[in-house]
């Protein structure tokens, strides 16, 4: 699939191919809706906890003694029928989700991108420059490539990985995201409009998932 290459202007520069073998894939909707799934779950805290009766302070001493006095039996008054007692089955720290398999997830990634190629929802730009953070410049830049309020993610693989400049220039735009290539993951591609990619970005997404 041959797709056009846009400078941060807005105008034409050129074209490039998508490799097939990532982004002209059959789409597996199966996979994705797992994939999803279980991203939403571990990004789910867990950190809800209650005391159980060995958790509760107190309660070392038995109340009373075991017969003749009439009264129920008790051991300690920290057991859960007593008020102030520990919490039987209550919530504990816990991680939400599964280890999903590696052959699925990137399965599950090249669906989306696929999907997206498939939908003409990609914009690749031949490189964002920034000299300094400026929220106006990325802005203006969507402006220019007719996604103004889009949501979109914007995929980037800087001298050293992460560039600075960049992300500190999305981050005050309610709809933009920013991920590097290597770490782009299939819920943020799916939940875009619009996937905008720099050849950079592209160049190394392709290396990592084909």
């Amino acid at each position: 699939m041959n797709v056009k290459i846009y400078n941060q202007d807005g105008a034409e520069v050129g074209s490039v191919d998508l490799k097939p073998e990532v982004f002209g894939i059959e789409p597996n909707e199966a996979v994705v809706h797992q994939y999803v799934v279980n991203y939403l779950a571990r990004q789910r805290q867990g950190n809800s906890a209650t005391k159980t009766r060995r958790d509760v302070s107190g309660g070392g001493k038995k109340p009373w003694r075991q017969k003749g006095t009439g009264r129920a039996r008790a051991g300690t008054i920290r057991s859960p029928l007593w008020r102030g007692g520990g919490t039987v089955f209550g919530p504990s720290p816990r991680l939400y989700g599964n280890e999903f398999p590696r052959k699925m997830k990137r399965l599950a990634i090249k669906s989306v991108l696929s999907d997206k190629a498939r939908s003409e929802r990609i914009k690749i730009v031949d490189q964002i420059e920034l000299p300094e953070y400026k929220t106006k410049a990325i802005a203006g830049m969507l402006v220019k490539l007719d996604i103004a309020g889009k949501k979109c993610l914007i995929v980037d693989e800087g001298v050293n990985g992460r560039n600075d400049t960049l992300v500190g220039s999305c981050r005050n735009l309610q709809n933009v995201t920013y991920s590097r290539a290597t770490l782009v993951n299939g819920y943020e591609v799916l939940n875009a409009d619009w996937l905008i990619m720099t050849k950079a970005g592209l160049e190394k997404m392709q290396e990592v998932f084909s």
